[in-house]
């Protein structure tokens, strides 16, 4: 639609009082406007007041739409049709691109793609310009309510009766020091034998203060009815879980309990000594496996007298899962789930090697564990039967078969 004097006058006043930003703003508002209504004439054949034989349809007044650019909002006037609909290209592209490239930043940040790689792969979307780390860091913001809700939701919908509970290091920029991180994670098995992920946190060690902290917030969000909590035998931690899992037996992870054996026998031994101690965890009853635990240490201690002293001060932790229902012994010896789940946050975190801060951390670990837990709850795969947890507390109510952890009360939680 070109423009008449009059409005040629108007415009090249308003472009002589304007200021830089105003003027930028003025031109661009007016070349959009003449483009959409370009496009409107070359969709319907015709253009104002215009008769021609190729006319598809009639103009019906305008709109208003304010679009938001880095020049400030331009009104704009979006034609309107006497039949049918239009909405201008140039418009819903650039609506399009922004839902695009708003996406792509997200889902490659949580991907584990540094903001320095976000910022290239922008560029390579057609924004010459890039990204700042900023803008990424801003986006990516956007992700905290979302994750923080996912965090902190409520955990009183079932009954957990296995907690299984780990620890990552990741390095951040602290005080502009590069630090190691913990990130502690606790996923459990529900009572009808699905999983979820229940916690997340990150912090300067594996503390008491800071597990404590952190089971207790699982109790505090409904975490109930924990009959084994399986875990590695950091200290902090095990003194932790005797501290506020009250009601919960201990079950020290086998494979971590190996990893402490080979560091304690010659290299070439390390084979050997692994398959006799897991003869331990084949016996088929739960009085087979203690006895085969004092068996395996009086032979290894004729050798290795350092491996029967961790087997028989372990004993209790490494054998509490045998009072459960054998179907559940393999999958409740070990920590092995949690170690494949740290393993995934380690490829997503390696991209990005050093954090800005332990918040950006936070966000990438919990949107990681996020998107396991929708898979785990939208493709529901029992992790072990529901037949078989069902007997879990009505064995305890029956024979209070389940025991105490050592110096702890067996005061239950539900």
């Amino acid at each position: 639609m070109a423009l008449s004097q009059s409005e040629l006058q108007r415009l090249l006043e308003s472009l002589r009082t304007a200021d830089g930003i105003e003027l930028v703003r003025n031109v661009a508002e007016r070349m959009l406007q003449e483009l959409i209504e370009a496009e409107l004439t070359g969709r319907i054949g015709a253009q104002w007041n215009e008769h021609t034989e190729t006319r598809t349809a009639f103009r019906n007044g305008h709109r208003g739409k304010t679009l938001a650019t880095q020049a400030g909002d331009l009104d704009l006037a979006i034609p309107k049709l006497r039949s049918g609909s239009f909405f201008p290209s140039l418009l819903e592209r650039r609506r399009r691109i922004d839902q695009a490239l708003y996406a792509v930043i997200m889902e490659a940040y949580v991907h584990g793609v540094s903001t320095r790689s976000v910022d290239d792969l922008v560029k390579a979307l057609g924004a010459d310009s890039g990204i700042s780390k900023s803008e990424v860091s801003r986006i990516c913001g956007e992700l905290d309510a979302p994750l923080a809700a996912f965090r902190t939701r409520p955990l009183d919908h079932t009954r957990f009766p296995y907690l299984y509970l780990d620890a990552t290091y990741c390095k951040v920029r602290v005080n502009h020091q590069i630090v190691s991180q913990a990130v502690v994670i606790a996923t459990g098995i529900t009572e009808d034998g699905g999983r979820e992920v229940l916690g997340v946190m990150v912090g300067d060690s594996e503390t008491e203060a800071f597990w404590s902290e952190f089971l207790r917030s699982l109790r505090e969000r409904g975490v109930s009815g924990v009959r084994l909590v399986i875990a590695d035998h950091h200290s902090g931690l095990v003194k932790a879980v005797r501290k506020v899992m009250l009601g919960a037996a201990y079950q020290r992870c086998r494979v971590h309990f190996l990893r402490n054996v080979f560091s304690v026998i010659p290299k070439g031994s390390g084979e050997m000594v692994a398959a006799t101690i897991r003869t331990i965890f084949a016996q088929p009853t739960a009085e087979a496996v203690r006895q085969q635990l004092d068996t395996v240490a009086d032979m290894l201690g004729q050798q290795f007298p350092k491996v029967k002293q961790m087997l028989l001060e372990a004993k209790e932790d490494l054998t509490a899962f045998a009072v459960f229902p054998v179907s559940h012994w393999k999958k409740i010896q070990s920590s092995n789930p949690l170690e494949r789940i740290n393993r995934e946050i380690k490829r997503r975190t390696d991209v990005v090697q050093v954090f800005p801060n332990p918040a950006a951390l936070e966000r990438l670990v919990t949107a990681v564990l996020s998107e396991m837990h929708d898979e785990w709850i939208a493709f529901p795969r029992r992790y072990l039967s529901e037949g078989s947890m069902a007997g879990i507390y009505a064995a305890e109510h029956a024979d209070h078969t389940t025991r105490a952890l050592p110096n702890t009360p067996n005061t239950t939680d539900g």
